[in-house]
């Protein structure tokens, strides 16, 4: 389980820092303690709640080892914190004192640990700081400074040290390791990204062989045989391979590997039913009419084996011969439905009577149309405003195709 493991991995790494900063953070307490006693001659009060902090502070530390819950050690830590903090505060000036910017280190600390109890830490030293500041007022006044003058220059360098050394070694590294820590999973996202779309285009380069190879076979195979029905349903059989390897090809061409610009697609593909059917000297008039748009590889395969069909039929049966002949495409998406598009194709050929539909008669490609139209969850009417054979298709984006009825 991927998200377990990364919980449990930051988990580690703020109880590694937490024991780390307060292991720390005791020593120096300690020292500033003795220093406090002898060499700057505090003796009331100050030395005494830092050294007390310090020994509380290396037993709950040390007692951790034995319940391993890391919640009760920090409550424990932060509130031993917060009063030492605040007694050693009020007693060496109080709101002026340079101690004072360690009451508000504990809340910090608590929301690189937990932002719930962060919040709880962070609106207590509100009252705290409030409080600190009554007694600057003489009327309220319950404390009083036992920092010697002589030794308060000391004292307030210490102090800043000692606020600056835990602010630095818990957020500085903490932030660090945080920042070293995206920066490398991005690297490794990039990465991983990359060879996925490396193997995507491999996959789609490797079908599009396939088909070409399928598409080959089936060339050879109708060169063995006469003309007539047998040799046209083996073409048709071809082009329609051809097709589908267009769309691969297609997305292994382009830096998008999840959907091609299908105004190319439709005129790679027009043209070459053209050249194949009529020949390269041909009189047929193509006319695309299609704008900016992409199409994922699931409506992509259905609506261009869906086009094949249509325009084989305008080209065999539509326009005749060598006559002269027009064939449109329009495609645009549905401004009334999201992620709908309709499709106008047709040609300007002899048609075919309204009595003939894909029911009752035995054409494949006009079953193939119809049945393409429903895999689109499409419909298809025909347009009877214009000569020839046109259709008009209103169809969805597929977005996902694991099943295709055909």
């Amino acid at each position: 389980m991927p998200g377990f493991t990364i919980d449990n991995e930051r988990l580690q790494d703020k109880t590694k820092l937490f024991l780390r900063v307060n292991y720390t953070t005791s020593i120096i307490a300690f020292l500033f303690g003795i220093l406090c006693y002898f060499i700057l001659k505090i003796t009331q009060v100050i030395p005494f709640v830092l050294i007390g902090f310090s020994l509380l502070n290396i037993v709950n530390l040390l007692y951790f080892k034995v319940h391993k819950n890391i919640l009760p050690t920090f409550n424990f830590s932060s509130i031993i914190g917060i009063i030492c903090a605040t007694i050693v505060t009020l007693y060496s000036g109080g709101i002026y004192s340079p101690f004072i910017f360690m009451i508000p280190l504990i809340a910090f600390g608590g929301f690189i640990n937990s932002i719930r109890y962060g919040r709880i830490y962070l609106n207590v030293i509100f009252v705290i700081i409030i409080a600190v500041f009554t007694q600057s007022i003489p009327e309220l006044s319950f404390t009083y400074n036992v920092v010697r003058e002589e030794s308060a220059a000391i004292f307030s360098l210490v102090s800043i040290l000692f606020s600056v050394f835990v602010l630095g070694n818990t957020f500085g590294k903490s932030l660090l390791k945080t920042y070293n820590a995206l920066y490398s999973s991005k690297k490794a996202l990039a990465n991983q990204v990359h060879e996925k779309e490396n193997l995507l285009k491999e996959v789609h380069h490797r079908v599009k062989n396939n088909l070409q190879t399928v598409s080959s076979l089936l060339s050879l195979q109708s060169r063995n045989i006469e003309a007539g029905p047998m040799k046209g349903l083996l073409k048709s059989t071809q082009n329609r391979v051809i097709a589908m390897a267009m769309v691969h090809e297609m997305l292994y061409m382009r830096s998008d590997i999840s959907h091609i610009e299908y105004k190319d697609y439709v005129k790679e593909l027009s043209e070459y039913l053209i050249r194949s059917i009529k020949g390269n000297d041909n009189n047929v008039d193509l006319k695309i009419d299609i704008p900016d748009i992409k199409l994922g590889i699931d409506t992509a395969i259905p609506l261009g084996l869906l086009i094949n069909e249509t325009l084989t039929n305008a080209l065999k049966y539509g326009i005749e011969s060598d006559d002269e002949g027009e064939i449109n495409i329009k495609l645009q998406k549905d401004t009334t439905i999201e992620h709908c598009y309709v499709l106008e194709i047709g040609d300007n050929g002899i048609g075919f009577p309204e009595t003939i539909n894909y029911k009752n008669t035995k054409s494949l490609g006009l079953k193939l149309i119809h049945n393409l139209t429903r895999q689109l969850k499409g419909t298809i009417v025909r347009d009877p405003s214009k000569k020839g054979t046109n259709y008009i298709i209103k169809f969805q984006e597929i977005k996902q195709q694991l099943s295709p009825t055909l």
